[in-house]
């Protein structure tokens, strides 16, 4: 998920463990727990960008990581309070609860989480959340705003906690209910249209999740759709990318396409933007894909030009997006599908 996110959600769960023994330092000291993890963002000053990719969201995102981390951060937090402070014991509930929920949460969007690393390099991705939804973060805002207003001994500070935490849970749990329901509607698209696959996935378009992207998996390419939870009609219009595989027979750099592979989770494709070879991944959607015929995708990457590739996740996010994009967007979400 996003920082703020991290921030806000480990400042409520800091109040819930802690408010009462430690006061609002509970919500700045839960802030930096739930965001440890991404402490792995300074690899990134050293590491090529494609080591960079599995090196984000890797060990520090394990539970080798928390198992570790959590007595050594709680043996610090006690040695600093003294005798008169929280018990070892408690200290290690906060570090290890915060710590955990940002790795669990971070599970459930496109970007994968290596829970088992370095044991294990499989990338742990549930789909049912996009990176930043505002509709999840900003119960956990408004909470974290009024926890910081309100006085230590205000009997309002559980309830904001509760509301915080309650209403952001109920529509985390939403976008699963959401997610398992898409998943039933691409199957019954996939058979009805004799369409052969190896595999599908579906996660949310940003900043919701009532549309949602959908990749399935042939040997030659992929069957890309849109459905809105919101529309009546179960059909799915699918179009089709080829995967170009051909063209990644001979790489300039083995080193960063083995690492974009592992990376993709095996779900990319290769095109020719003019006389430069890019690799695509698929998981992270594509720009505009909604409206646009055949859209480039979101995540490319330019193989025989490395220096190029900065910003590599962010910079086709919200590429071309303008008001007419954004509520052509909206009115997708609500099932009006363009051309219909």
């Amino acid at each position: 998920m996003d920082t703020l996110t991290h921030i806000v959600l480990g400042a409520c769960i800091g109040e819930a463990i802690a408010g009462r023994q430690l006061g609002k330092k509970a919500l700045f000291i839960g802030a930096f727990a739930n965001s440890i993890p991404d402490l792995d963002f300074f690899a990134s000053f050293w590491l090529p960008t494609t080591a960079d990719l599995l090196a984000h969201r890797g060990f520090t995102h394990s539970f080798l990581f928390v198992a570790l981390i959590t007595p050594l951060l709680a043996w610090v937090s006690t040695s600093i309070q003294g005798k008169n402070g929280i018990s070892f014991k408690k200290w290690c509930i906060f570090w290890g609860v915060e710590i955990f929920l940002h790795l669990f949460i971070d599970s459930f969007n496109a970007y994968g989480t290596g829970l088992f690393e370095p044991f294990y390099h499989y990338r742990v991705s549930f789909n049912s959340m996009f990176v930043a939804d505002p509709l999840y973060s900003m119960w956990l805002a408004f909470a974290f705003i009024a926890l910081l207003i309100l006085k230590r001994s205000s009997p309002y500070r559980r309830i904001w906690m509760m509301v915080g935490l309650g209403i952001s849970t109920l529509y985390f749990i939403l976008g699963i209910c959401f997610k398992l329901s898409t998943d039933g509607i691409v199957s019954e698209n996939l058979k009805s249209k004799h369409l052969n696959y190896s595999r599908f996935f579906s996660t949310p378009t940003p900043l919701n999740n009532l549309l949602w992207y959908i990749v399935a998996e042939t040997d030659s390419g992929y069957y890309i759709g849109y459905k809105s939870v919101l529309e009546h009609n179960r059909e799915i219009d699918f179009h089709f990318a080829r995967k170009n595989d051909s063209l990644l027979q001979n790489p300039c750099n083995k080193r960063d396409l083995n690492n974009l592979v592992r990376f993709s989770n095996g779900y990319h494709t290769a095109e020719m933007w003019q006389d430069t070879l890019v690799f695509n991944d698929l998981r992270f959607g594509e720009i505009a894909g909604w409206s646009e015929k055949n859209p480039r995708f979101v995540f490319y990457y330019f193989l025989q030009q490395p220096d190029n590739n900065k910003l590599l996740v962010q910079r086709g996010r919200f590429a071309n997006w303008n008001k007419q994009t954004f509520f052509t967007f909206l009115n997708r979400i609500n099932g009006k599908i363009p051309g219909k």
